[in-house]
């Protein structure tokens, strides 16, 4: 599953330009699918049949999009202004490499010497940072970029220190990892394989997928924010690095479903599998939208806590990627009835 992340983490696709991770994805899910379908959006659903089947089915969803930017104006002087595209705080891209295809890019801001003092005192803003493709004047990188072209970090994916994984992307290339080791195994109950675009813009694929399929259980599978600094108490950590997998019982956009919570926690304490809920609620996922879809869908989440969430290096362990894997195959085990309970 790690080698899959790597791959994935590696491919370009923020929010609406997902076509890449999207084509690469289903050649891997090709074998293994007894049904694929794309919708309008852009989803990719991929059902595999199961040992029984649910009178409403079971979804698992992790999203393809990551964050990044989007070229709003060229300069004169053949500077991109740009903006994000979702969540992305300005004070980590500064002196970064942005990829637009196969056009390098820098973010810059203004040089300190030249910065009043009021202006060191406050955080950079998105209009005060450009890109710089080392164009010569507007003509120039004109011929290279035009606005509207999306750009991704770029930045490599590298294994380090104590079982850890930097790389862009993990929010949430993981969840899709994740998902396509689950379908190369036969599922104990049948199963769509969900991955959803534009979540990180307003969870807008998942609006659409729930809708089409009208599952009766929906498992989110994320990265989450792990802000486990020195300096941070009193439960801001949100959740801890090397702490588990993270199962939430709500966020910024849903309550999950209780039952389906507590079923999810007894699940992983009766494999032995390592978990940690939130210790201060924040963020959102695809939940917030698929719940409400229809006449309403029970929901839980499992993730990986993740530091430095939405930047050019995310981290992750290993070893909590592995438990997300191995709380999702349990929920599914759970769902189909085959738990020892």
């Amino acid at each position: 599953m790690i080698e899959l992340l790597k791959t994935l983490c590696a491919l370009p696709g923020p929010s609406g330009c997902e076509e890449m991770v999207r084509a690469w994805i289903s050649k891997e899910v090709e074998p293994y699918a007894d049904e694929m379908r794309t919708d309008a959006i852009g989803n990719l659903m991929a059902f595999r049949k199961g040992e029984r089947a649910l009178e409403r089915p079971v979804v698992l969803a992790a999203h393809m999009d990551e964050v990044g930017v989007i070229i709003k104006k060229i300069t004169d002087e053949g500077m991109l202004k740009f903006g994000f595209v979702g969540g992305v705080d300005p004070r980590v891209v500064i002196g970064r490499c942005i990829r637009f295809g196969e056009v390098t890019g820098v973010v810059g801001i203004k040089a300190v010497h030249l910065s009043t003092a009021a202006e060191r005192k406050t955080m950079p803003k998105t209009g005060d940072l450009y890109i710089d493709i080392g164009a010569d004047n507007k003509q120039s990188a004109e011929a290279r970029v035009a606005p509207g072209d999306y750009g991704v970090f770029d930045s490599a994916c590298v294994r380090f220190g104590d079982g850890m994984l930097k790389a862009k992307a993990i929010d949430d290339r993981l969840g899709c990892a994740v998902l396509l080791s689950l379908l190369r195994e036969k599922p104990p109950v049948d199963t769509w394989f969900c991955f959803t675009v534009q979540e990180e813009t307003g969870l807008r694929g998942a609006a659409t997928m729930a809708y089409a399929l009208d599952p009766g259980f929906c498992l989110i599978i994320e990265g989450t924010t792990a802000a486990d600094l020195y300096e941070i108490s009193d439960g801001k950590a949100v959740c801890r690095v090397r702490g588990g997998a993270v199962i939430p019982f709500m966020d910024g956009a849903t309550i999950y479903d209780a039952e389906l919570f507590d079923l999810l926690r007894r699940a992983c304490e009766k494999r032995g599998i390592p978990w940690q809920t939130k210790s201060r609620v924040s963020g959102g996922t695809d939940a917030g939208r698929i719940q409400k879809a229809r006449a309403g869908v029970r929901v839980c989440a499992v993730a990986a806590p993740v530091r430095y969430i939405h930047s050019p290096a995310g981290v992750a362990a290993e070893s909590d990627m592995i438990a997300v894997r191995d709380a999702a195959r349990a929920f599914l085990e759970e769902i189909g009835g085959d738990g020892d309970e």
